[in-house]
């Protein structure tokens, strides 16, 4: 096992999915990780799958969507550590298929306070500690998705939160040179995970059809999320993607 030197990171969207597998490589990497999201039991859990390393996990639930929970959170987490050195900013949603003018406006605005808004809230705060700390510095990564490239059918709120994502990384990666702060994005493909499983039993394409896709095993992310976060600030991986290989994300559409 690789340790860290105590080092600190936040992780939102740590209750499930991607975000908790993430969240337990970074422990077993030898972390302290603050686990961030709505449902303080289901952290509770993530903590528990944590072993003998959940005692360097901290839950920390906070509604992200609301700037001032958002800054709570970054204030408790520089006064108990004094300092902060890997955000994952992992947490979103997505909705049922819905095409333009099916989807609501108060959906919509739900998807941009969620995917876009707590996603700009924690990368704001991180950058304030992360510049302000000593010595100054750290890594931040968004979780982009590969709809960040490629949108898939009925889904316009979702591709376009996760574009908007990717504009988000390119611009704190050129400000965050200044201050020793590495901002890169993973986009991630179709993941075996309890969010994924109608994959499997098939999900709507752009002709029209419904079909089952191929999905990863969700070690496959945690090991590319890792190599990411083992590199030295003086190296940053800008872009990455991970998919399964037989996935239709090449040639989509």
């Amino acid at each position: 096992m690789t340790t860290t030197n105590n080092k600190i990171a936040i992780v939102t969207g740590a209750s499930s999915g991607i975000g908790k597998a993430c969240a337990l490589g970074l422990l077993q990497g030898g972390w302290t990780v603050v686990l961030v999201g709505r449902r303080e039991a289901a952290l509770q859990e993530a903590v528990t799958a944590a072993g003998e390393n959940a005692d360097r996990a901290i839950v920390m639930p906070a509604d992200l969507t609301q700037e001032d929970a958002v800054r709570a959170l970054f204030d408790t987490v520089q006064q108990r550590f004094g300092r902060l050195d890997l955000l994952f900013n992992n947490a979103g949603m997505s909705l049922p298929f819905a095409r333009p003018h099916e989807l609501s406006g108060e959906d919509w605005r739900r998807m941009v306070d969620i995917n876009l808004n707590g996603a700009f809230y924690c990368l704001s705060h991180a950058f304030r500690l992360m510049q302000a700390q000593s010595p100054q510095g750290g890594r931040i990564i968004n979780n982009g998705s590969i709809s960040s490239q490629v949108p898939r059918p009925g889904a316009i709120a979702y591709a376009a939160t996760k574009h908007a994502i990717s504009g988000l990384t390119k611009a704190a990666a050129l400000d965050g040179r200044a201050f020793g702060i590495a901002v890169g994005q993973i986009d991630i493909g179709n993941v075996t995970s309890d969010m994924t499983a109608a994959m499997l039993k098939g999900v709507p394409q752009a002709d029209g059809s419904m079909k089952p896709e191929p999905c990863m095993d969700m070690q496959a992310v945690v090991d590319t999320f890792m190599a990411m976060v083992r590199l030295p600030l003086s190296a940053n991986i800008l872009f990455t993607t991970v998919m399964a290989t037989n996935m239709p994300f090449v040639g989509r559409g």
